[in-house]
């Protein structure tokens, strides 16, 4: 496996993210010298034929430190109008440091809808593609302008893993304060051991994610794990590294400590990418050990499967779909509203035109429109991550 890592020089697309507390410091602002050492690091891939793109953090950090608020928690208002502040000025920050090698930077603010909804999403993708196409560099945030603990991301990992699955691109970086994947949270367990090669994300990899460790990021390795889940389904591989150091990309050419999470050998196609992507899947199918059966031989879910509706839900919305022992196992477009899935829920599908008045579809989710997920974390407990993050005033 360590022979499948390769140099940064040879990925075709690489998604770069950036956490607050790497470009902001709480006393003194923007940490300038290293983010024209970042950049500098970007314009030599770049120089190499790579597209970059970056997801960068740090508009709370920033537009609290312009505005000089005070220590702990900020009111929803604040941290939006702190927002609001600090991304123009780590857009023109951005500008200035790439302009220094004849990079022109985008600016790109996404909301949690932008990536949810499918015609939305097409748009945001077209816009990065066309930038790429133009020599430029996206710098991409989620717009804490106007989200709230509803309709947010919460954290910029699980973004970045979006951006990585809607743009094609073939590596992730997650830049952090922390070098890597550990055992256990290593400023807790001093025992805690250092995994360089994960191939999988397995139940026992997401058990070693830890919280956040720094008071500026919400994002810890529960996140970035949840964002190599994304990432590695849609065959893009994850690098976890630290970037506390200058030139912190150079540095991962040259052999720097990292954790490298392996692509999926079977990634999913485009439109599927976007179903399993989906964070907050409207509602839930739970099925029995049959159907399960039968979605992991490639077949579609029909009703007499099904033993459990919850949520509220349209035709053609994303549901997330449970086994008997509650685990997720997959994400698909809904046939039928919420109504009538429960009306037609464990029925044969001979009766659903009797049930419901109307010849309908014999599947409550066509294979087409199905994806196996995996460990994939469930709907619920998406939902609570991004409420805990919210509560925290700093983006990661």
């Amino acid at each position: 496996m360590r022979s499948a890592r390769k140099p940064l020089s040879t990925y075709r697309r690489v998604v770069i993210k950036i956490g607050s507390a790497l470009l902001v410091d709480r006393a003194r602002g923007l940490k300038t010298t290293w983010l024209d050492a970042i950049c500098a690091d970007i314009a030599a891939l770049k120089s190499q034929g790579v597209d970059v793109l970056v997801v960068s953090s740090g508009a709370i950090a920033l537009g609290r430190s312009v505005l000089k608020l005070p220590a702990g928690a900020l009111k929803l208002e604040e941290s939006q109008a702190a927002a609001a502040v600090g991304q123009i000025s780590l857009a023109r920050a951005w500008s200035e440091s790439l302009s220094r090698d004849a990079i022109i930077a985008g600016q790109v603010l996404l909301t949690l809808g932008d990536t949810e909804e499918r015609r939305r999403y097409l748009n945001a993708r077209a816009t990065m593609t066309q930038l790429l196409r133009m020599g430029a560099i996206p710098i991409i945030n989620e717009n804490d302008t106007v989200a709230t603990s509803e309709i947010r991301y919460g954290d910029n990992d699980r973004l970045a893993a979006r951006v990585a699955t809607m743009i094609g691109a073939d590596l992730l970086v997650l830049l952090s304060d922390i070098d890597g994947l550990y055992t256990a949270p290593p400023h807790l367990d001093p025992e805690a051991k250092f995994i360089e090669i994960i191939p999988s994300i397995t139940p026992e990899i997401e058990a070693m994610a830890g919280g956040a460790a720094s008071e500026l990021s919400r994002g810890g390795m529960r996140t970035k794990i949840d964002a190599g889940k994304m990432a590695t389904s849609a065959g893009c591989a994850m690098i976890i590294a630290s970037g506390k150091v200058d030139h912190p990309l150079a540095a991962l050419a040259e052999g720097a400590r990292s954790s490298w999470f392996a692509p999926s050998t079977t990634p999913v196609t485009a439109r599927k990418t976007w179903i399993a992507g989906q964070l907050l899947p409207s509602g839930t199918l739970a099925i029995d050990a049959g159907a399960e059966t039968a979605l992991r031989s490639g077949k579609s879910l029909l009703p007499a499967g099904v033993r459990d509706v919850t949520g509220t839900f349209s035709r053609g919305d994303t549901i997330a779909i449970v086994s008997a022992d509650g685990r997720e196992i997959a994400r698909g477009l809904a046939s039928y509203d919420a109504d009538e899935t429960r009306q037609i829920a464990g029925r044969k599908s001979g009766d659903i035109s009797e049930i419901l008045g109307y010849a309908g579809r014999a599947a409550m989710v066509h294979r087409d429109d199905l994806v196996m997920t995996g460990t994939l974390p469930d709907a619920q407990a998406t939902k609570r991550a991004t409420c805990e993050t919210e509560r925290n005033d700093i983006d990661a």
